[in-house]
């Protein structure tokens, strides 16, 4: 890894052009925006928090649906009254908008510079060469190659806890409604000795928590480009991360119930300090729309999925995708999505209306036929049932006690604290002399559907400590194959 990027915190020099930069999507994205800050970083600028200061205001974008973008026109809409009052104020935007729809950005009054997610590198020229009158800039050109793997992102969260790692980039598994293919590119494993040396990076700078992100990343597969026999995937990946220190968090997301092999879990099972809490998507309980969406799964298959998290992670949180709405659902399908939320009991789930993306096979080939009041009571229906089945499942946590790392303070009173447990779910809880970025066990007394809220418990907390094999897996597997997919 080139050594001239490796600075975790932003510099703040008032001295220097300043930037300022809004994130809108997912965590990838804003892992992105930290890529994008610490490439202006190296190039002589510095990072400012408010609009008003800012020199080059950046947007980064996301498109996977019509509301997300129409949010960023009204900010776009914002920062051109920005750039009337004050005189070279330069805007770029950013990301997935930015491939998708470049030719109506650059139309746009307030843009000068738009630039696709593999351009980043090109940021600091585009804005060179705009300052020297040469017009407005693009570059959308996607890579077969770029993963952004010398770079060390510039860290932009506020408690210096929890960090994003990206493994990859792009993704192959073409689902009818997605335009992140189109946006993103074709995947790519990024090297896993600079994936090790950025989470060793993050620990020695006191970081707790690291979450590798990926669009699949059960399908991470590096192949060294010297050596076509020696390859890591994404069970191999994720042990090594988890070596790398026990009292070092980790997480991972997004898995793809296709892909998602008992290698991950047997290693997941093996190491406490790898978090036991699974994003799994599973955007409708129809077998008939899993086809249409091309998700590569039926229901039976996503089913015996969730059993063999179950056995192998018993205290395993599954947490979901659902899409209500989708073309041609008929009311079967959508009592099939309801039934499967029963069947599995999420513990919580993202839940959205159908939003048609252009260009995408869906948008191309089925009709967007379902009425918006249909969609809109099908999605209700199936809020309504998460909200009781994330209740019966924070319930269940009543009276046990939990090691929970330190992330903030709570917005409900400056003398409480807020983390998560392993399982992903957040907890408050009184300070009682813990601090941001520490562990405490915690005993839980109440819930609600979105919130456990505990009190400190006698005994002091045990962080995830040494290194074991459970004798469950002992018993299943004789020795370890973390690599295995059965």
């Amino acid at each position: 890894m080139d050594n001239k990027f490796c600075s975790v915190k932003p510099l703040r020099d008032n001295t220097l052009p300043q930037v300022f930069i809004e994130t809108y999507g997912c965590q990838m994205n804003v892992n992105d925006s930290e890529v994008v800050l610490s490439v202006l970083q190296r190039a002589g600028y510095s990072i400012c928090d408010h609009l008003k200061d800012a020199d080059i205001i950046l947007i980064n974008t996301c498109s996977i649906r019509d509301n997300a973008e129409q949010r960023v026109w009204g900010r776009l809409d914002v920062f051109l009254q920005e750039k009337k009052s004050r005189k070279g104020v330069i805007v770029g935007v950013l990301g997935c908008m930015a491939e998708r729809l470049k030719e109506e950005l650059l139309r746009h009054p307030a843009v000068d510079i738009v630039a696709g997610p593999d351009a980043y590198r090109d940021i600091p020229k585009l804005i060179a060469a705009l300052k020297s009158d040469a017009g407005k800039q693009i570059n959308t050109l996607l890579s077969h190659e770029e993963t952004y793997a010398d770079i060390s992102p510039v860290r932009m969260d506020k408690n210096g806890v929890s960090a994003f790692i990206s493994i990859m980039r792009g993704c192959n598994n073409m689902c009818s409604y997605c335009v992140v293919p189109y946006v993103r590119g074709a995947e790519r494993s990024r090297d896993p000795e600079s994936i090790i040396r950025e989470a060793q990076e993050l620990f020695d700078n006191g970081y707790k928590e690291v979450s590798l992100l990926g669009q699949n990343v059960d399908s991470y597969n590096w192949t060294d480009p010297d050596n076509p026999t020696r390859s890591v995937n994404f069970a191999q990946l994720l042990e090594r991360v988890a070596l790398i220190d026990p009292r070092l968090r980790v997480r991972f997301s997004t898995s793809h119930p296709k892909d998602m092999g008992n290698g991950v879990l047997y290693t997941m099972a093996m190491y406490p300090n790898i978090c036991n809490h699974i994003h799994l998507p599973v955007q409708s309980g129809s077998n008939a729309m899993l086809l249409k969406m091309n998700r590569k799964y039926t229901r039976e298959s996503y089913l015996e999925r969730v059993a063999k998290i179950r056995e192998i992670l018993p205290d395993c949180t599954i947490s979901t995708d659902i899409i209500a709405g989708f073309c041609g659902e008929t009311e079967q399908d959508h009592r099939d999505t309801l039934s499967l939320m029963e069947e599995v009991r999420f513990d919580s789930a993202f839940m959205f209306q159908y939003s048609e993306r252009p260009n995408t096979k869906a948008a191309r080939h089925f009709p967007d036929d379902v009425p918006p009041e249909v969609k809109t009571r099908r999605l209700n229906e199936i809020i309504e049932l998460q909200n009781r089945l994330s209740l019966e499942s924070n319930q269940k946590t009543l009276g046990k006690t939990f090691d929970v790392l330190i992330e903030g303070i709570s917005k409900r009173s400056d003398r409480q604290l807020i983390g998560r447990t392993p399982q992903n779910k957040v907890c408050v809880f009184d300070a009682e002399g813990h601090t941001i970025g520490g562990y405490a066990k915690v005993r839980i007394h109440s819930c609600t559907s979105a919130t456990l809220m505990a009190k400190i418990a006698e005994e002091e907390p045990k962080h995830a400590g040494t290194l074991k094999i459970k004798e469950k897996i002992k018993d299943i597997l004789g020795e370890r194959h973390p690599g295995k997919k059965e």
